[in-house]
């Protein structure tokens, strides 16, 4: 008996716009989220603390852990907010506020010995990658491939300063990137885009579209290319895991390298 090939989903023209606006939606609020909180904590800090305090190690990590608190509370609790604010007008009746789930969020249960071997192997194929994408983009000549990532804190840090600077880079910004990024965004691209084409098109889509907004956020070009290339095989992980705990691990790893090597070493 000849099997039946399985018809292509098409998008009726309504629908389809409908999701188009929806995932440019995710991405402007996700971008908004993350340069609207790092400017309010600045600035506020500024003016709290005065511009020579500010710029002192120990504050700019305060400022880094507030900014992506403040980012990750607006990605994960205002778009509910929003949602129960227009069913309650729709319906004229209290409406309760759903807030998306560990699982969505790829968070589901702990830590397996898989995430934790997966990350290093994710980071070797994360390095080859971002190794060809900076060799094709150093062929134009405005890509500065030597340009240094502003973190915010001076090369030459000891003492407390250090261990400030290391739980901000190496284990609250991998943590907060991880859960906005590759758990929320990744998590709502993934399930609307999913419901409109195959499968296999809804993951290029959402990894593409997610990388590409996670190395605009970085703000530099030789920086967005790398995380760029990152953030490719953090989607990964976490489509063949399920969660996103192999990518925080693996987001730590490359994190601690590159502190050990710019903060212990001096390189």
């Amino acid at each position: 008996m000849a099997r039946t090939k399985r018809a292509p989903k098409v998008l009726p023209k309504k629908q389809g716009w409908g999701t188009v606006l929806y995932v440019l939606g995710m991405l402007i609020w996700v971008a908004a989220s993350v340069i609207s909180a790092q400017l309010a904590v600045g600035y506020l800090m500024v003016w709290i603390l005065g511009v020579d305090t500010f710029t002192k190690p120990v504050w700019t990590a305060v400022y880094s852990a507030l900014s992506y608190m403040l980012a990750l509370a607006m990605v994960i609790f205002i778009p509910p907010l929003v949602v129960k604010a227009g069913k309650q007008r729709r319906t004229k009746e209290p409406a309760k506020m759903k807030l998306p789930s560990r699982t969505a969020l790829g968070l589901r249960g702990w830590p397996t010995w898989t995430d934790i071997g997966l990350a290093p192997a994710g980071f070797i194929v994360s390095l080859l990658l971002a190794a060809g994408l900076v060799a094709l983009f150093s062929l134009f000549p405005w890509f500065d491939a030597e340009q240094a990532q502003d973190v915010g804190f001076s090369t030459f840090v000891v003492g407390f300063d250090r261990i400030v600077a290391f739980l901000t880079l190496v284990v609250v910004a991998p943590i907060a990137e991880e859960i906005i990024f590759r758990g929320w965004l990744y998590g709502k691209l993934r399930e609307r885009l999913s419901r409109q084409v195959s499968d296999k098109i809804s993951v290029a889509i959402s990894v593409f579209l997610v990388s590409l907004l996670f190395g605009i956020v970085h703000l530099q070009w030789n920086v967005g290319v790398n995380v760029f290339a990152m953030s490719i095989v953090l989607c990964a992980l976490r489509e063949i895991t399920g969660t996103i705990y192999a990518g925080i691990l693996m987001h730590m790893l490359k994190n601690g390298v590159a502190f050990y090597l710019l903060y212990v070493l001096g390189i």
